[in-house]
C-alpha cells in the first residue's frame, strides 16, 4: 500500500503533545542506535537550509519529482518511503540520494535535521481508491499530513503536498479548486481515499481561517488522472495507458470499461488525463515561487475519452485501434466517475503560464520512450 504513517504517534490523534504520543515518540527514538544519529548528524550538518525531503519518494509522482530535483542540481534529496519486497526500489535506482528514511523514523529524523530542511514534497499516501480499511487510510493520509503540516509550521519549512481530484466525487459540484470552507464542505468524495484527502484540505483551511500557524509556503495539488513512467509498482492502480499497453503490443484488443449510463457511449467516459511531466512542471514552478500558496487543481483543463486514450496508445505503436469493452466491476460501479475536467484558471491567475501536453503527445512520449524501452524506468 506504499507509504504509511509513522507509528511513533499512532493511536493518539495528531497532537504530538499528548502523554501517549510523547511516550511513543521517545520509545521510537530510543530504539534507534546512538551511532545512527551521530552518523546522520555528520551527513547533514550543512550551513543553511538546502535539504529537500520527498515523502512517498519511491512511488510514482514522488520518484519523478526526485528525478526532476536531481536534474536541477539538488544534491541533498532525502526520500521517505517503504520499499518492501517488490521492484519499487527501481524507481530510485538511478538517483543520487542523501538518504532513504523509513516512515517509522520520519518525525524524529526531521527533528534531528530541522535546521537543514528547506522544503517537504509530501507525496506519500495510501492512494488506492479501492482500499477498504478507512482507519489505515485515515492514519496515513490525514494524521501524518497534519503532523507534517505542524512540523513545517513550527520549523518554517515549505510544504507542497498531494491532494486529489478524488475529492470532487462525481463532479456534481463542479471541478473548481475553490478553497473556501463553505465550498469544500459541499464536496462528496466517492471513496475513503478521496474523503481522507478532502478531510486534510478542509482542516488546514479551517486552521488558516482561525489564524493558525502555517508553513511559510504551502500548496496542495489536486492531481487528476496522471500517467507516466515509474508507475509499474501500482498494479491495478496504474494508469490505463500502462494497463492496456502490454495487450496492444501483444496484438490483442485494448480492453476498456463499458458504460453503464445511457448518456455515455462505451469508452466515452471522460477524464482529464495529465502527464506526470506537466505535474512536475507545476510543482517545480511552485518551488520556484515561494510567495505562492494555495489549493490548486493539477490537470490540463481538457477532458478526453478513454477511447481517445486507447487510440493514442495504438497510434504511438503505429497500430490500428482494436477495442473491446468489459463490464465495470460491481464493487466500483456506483463509485465510478464518468466525467472529470480541471478548472485551471486559479493556477493560471497565480502566474503559471506553461502549456500542457496534448493527450496524443504525452501518450506517445510515455509509450515510445518508456513502456516500449528495454529500461522503462526514469
Amino acid at each position: 500500500m506504499g507509504f504509511q504513517r509513522p507509528t511513533a504517534f499512532g493511536g493518539c490523534g495528531r497532537s504530538p503533545h499528548c502523554p501517549k504520543a510523547i511516550a511513543r515518540h521517545f520509545a521510537a527514538v530510543a530504539s534507534e542506535s546512538d551511532l545512527w544519529h551521530k552518523k546522520a548528524c555528520v551527513r547533514y550538518n550543512r550551513v543553511g537550509k538546502r535539504m529537500i525531503v520527498v515523502t512517498g519518494g519511491a512511488g510514482f509522482i514522488g520518484s519523478n519529482i526526485v528525478a526532476a530535483l536531481e536534474a536541477r542540481g539538488c544534491s541533498d534529496i532525502v526520500v521517505c518511503d517503504r520499499l518492501r519486497c517488490g521492484d519499487k526500489w527501481r524507481n530510485l535506482a538511478k538517483r543520487e540520494l542523501g538518504d532513504i528514511i523509513h516512515p517509522d523514523r520520519l518525525l524524529p529524523w526531521l527533528d534531528s535535521h530541522a535546521g537543514a530542511v528547506e522544503a517537504i514534497f509530501h507525496m506519500g499516501a495510501i492512494s488506492a481508491t479501492t482500499e477498504r480499511d478507512a482507519d489505515l487510510i485515515l492514519e496515513n493520509n490525514f494524521h501524518l499530513s497534519m503532523d507534517l503540516w505542524d512540523w513545517c509550521a513550527r520549523n518554517r519549512v515549505r510544504f507542497i503536498y498531494a491532494s486529489s481530484a478524488a475529492t470532487y466525487g462525481d463532479g456534481a459540484q463542479g471541478f473548481t479548486d475553490d478553497a473556501a470552507i463553505e465550498a469544500l464542505a459541499q464536496l462528496r468524495p466517492l471513496n475513503a481515499y478521496g474523503w481522507s484527502k478532502l478531510l486534510f484540505d478542509r482542516r488546514i483551511m479551517r486552521l488558516l481561517s482561525q489564524g493558525g500557524a502555517a508553513p511559510p509556503q504551502w500548496a496542495g495539488l489536486k492531481f487528476f488522472n496522471v500517467y507516466g513512467p515509474n508507475e509499474g509498482h501500482k498494479g491495478s492502480m496504474k494508469s490505463v495507458v500502462a494497463q492496456i499497453h502490454p495487450r496492444i503490443r501483444a496484438g490483442e484488443p485494448a480492453r476498456l470499461f463499458r458504460s453503464h449510463r445511457p448518456d455515455y457511449t462505451d469508452g466515452g467516459q471522460l477524464r482529464d488525463f495529465v502527464s506526470v511531466w506537466d505535474c512536475l512542471d507545476v510543482m517545480l514552478w511552485l518551488y520556484d515561487h515561494p510567495d505562492v500558496s494555495g489549493l490548486f487543481n493539477c490537470g490540463t483543463g481538457q477532458s478526453r475519452s478513454f477511447r481517445d486514450l486507447a487510440v493514442a496508445v495504438f497510434h504511438a505503436l503505429d497500430m490500428e485501434p482494436v477495442i473491446e469493452f468489459i463490464d465495470t466491476p460491481i464493487e466500483i460501479r456506483d463509485k465510478y466517475q464518468y466525467f472529470t475536467q480541471a478548472d485551471m484558471s486559479k493556477l493560471r491567475q497565480a502566474g503559471y503560464d506553461k502549456p500542457f501536453l496534448a493527450l496524443e503527445e504525452g501518450v506517445a512520449r510515455y509509450v515510445r520512450n518508456y513502456l516500449g524501452a528495454a529500461d522503462s524506468y526514469l
